[in-house]
């Protein structure tokens, strides 16, 4: 019989560990944004800040290292201006496409 673990003994998923690549990057990107969440926006940005190194970011952004660790956290409202600096640090762009009714 197999011993039952409590979900708060499971270790922490952390997605930067799995962005290997620019591909791994926009198709996580991407998959985020159909969600149409900004607070996950901002968080899917700091785990690619943080795959990338959260420095090297910062320091391409011309944004704190602290400031963006609080701007990219879970439940943030960051501003447009600093979503687009963190995607031009990461080499990424948003893409506008139009909405399919269904």
């Amino acid at each position: 019989m197999s011993k039952k673990r409590k979900v708060a003994d499971l270790p922490d998923f952390d997605p930067a560990k799995f962005l290997k690549d620019d591909e791994d990057i926009a198709a996580y990107l991407t998959v985020v944004i159909g969600e149409n969440d900004p607070s996950l926006l901002a968080a899917a940005l700091g785990d690619i800040a943080r795959a990338k190194g959260m420095s090297e970011i910062a320091q391409s952004t011309g944004i704190t290292r602290e400031a963006l660790y609080k701007a990219l956290r879970p439940n943030a409202k960051p501003r447009f201006d600093t979503i687009n600096r963190v995607c031009a640090a990461l080499g990424v762009r948003l893409v506008a496409q139009p909405a399919h009714s269904q």
